[in-house]
């Protein structure tokens, strides 16, 4: 046995025990969803049952955060993406004194703790405007930093733009806009793609900056962590597993469509 042998080894040990301890509570997780047992538990195993997810589907209030989460996200999204393009045209276009300060204050907001994003956010409507907490305060305090994760992702393909591709187009007679429309923006799409996802994801699965934003409204995350503080219901580990399977549902027909295109390419 030489050293390299010793070092495949000790390398493949490793990932497999890094594996096990990642996915082994997402296992567990699972079979306690359809333990009849009311305490989230695999032994002693009690009995095969669904009604887990039958007590899940009939709570009005998971429904509630739901749709109160799906609304936050599309607005976040439909609020950040343009602002996180903005900030980017006007960042690597412009060539100013305070550019690097603009980008440290548009920067700033994912460094804050989302605690006192929520709290400010929520403060500042209420005195400013005498806006109550609500849906319209959580999607403000979200995008103060999404935002800025947007125009991170759109800077990061904007910077190997071709700018001729754009000169060559003035010399032909294009205005700004049609340049916009037909040059840059199809160039930044599949980042504006990305920003949306990365967006939409951050809002629906935050909880600090939303609990202290939404007021006596709640998300789905909001939901599920009252749920938990009160009592553990196998009800909150039928949830996470349908998450955990959309999740790898969404993975796979998306690694297929890749493929497909790939293959066509």
């Amino acid at each position: 046995m030489n050293s390299k042998t010793v070092l495949q080894f000790v390398t493949g040990g490793y990932i497999v025990l890094f594996f096990i301890y990642l996915f082994l509570p997402l296992v567990f997780m699972g079979i306690v969803a359809f333990n009849t047992s009311s305490i989230p538990q695999v032994t002693p195993w009690e009995g095969f049952t669904f009604k887990w997810f039958g007590e899940l589907f009939a709570d009005k209030q998971m429904w509630e955060g739901l749709f109160n989460s799906l609304i936050v996200a599309f607005f976040v999204v439909i609020i950040s993406v343009p602002i996180g393009l903005g900030a980017t045209l006007f960042l690597t276009r412009l060539q100013i004194k305070g550019r690097d300060g603009f980008y440290a204050l548009l920067v700033s907001p994912i460094l804050t703790p989302g605690i006192i994003l929520g709290i400010s956010t929520f403060l500042f409507w209420d005195k400013a405007f005498h806006l109550s907490g609500g849906l319209w305060t959580a999607i403000m305090g979200q995008s103060t930093f999404i935002s800025g994760y947007c125009m991170l992702m759109i800077m990061a393909r904007a910077q190997r733009f071709d700018r001729t591709q754009e000169d060559a187009a003035f010399d032909l007679g294009a205005t700004h806009r049609q340049v916009f429309w037909k040059i840059t923006l199809p160039f930044l799409k599949p980042a504006l793609l990305s920003a949306a996802a990365l967006a939409f994801m951050q809002s629906f699965e935050n909880y600090n900056t939303t609990l202290f934003a939404i007021g006596f409204k709640q998300t789905l995350p909001i939901y599920i962590g009252t749920k938990l503080r009160q009592f553990i219901s196998p009800a909150m580990n039928a949830l996470a597993l349908i998450f955990i399977l959309l999740t790898i549902t969404g993975a796979a027909v998306y690694e297929i469509i890749r493929r497909r295109e790939g293959r066509r390419s």
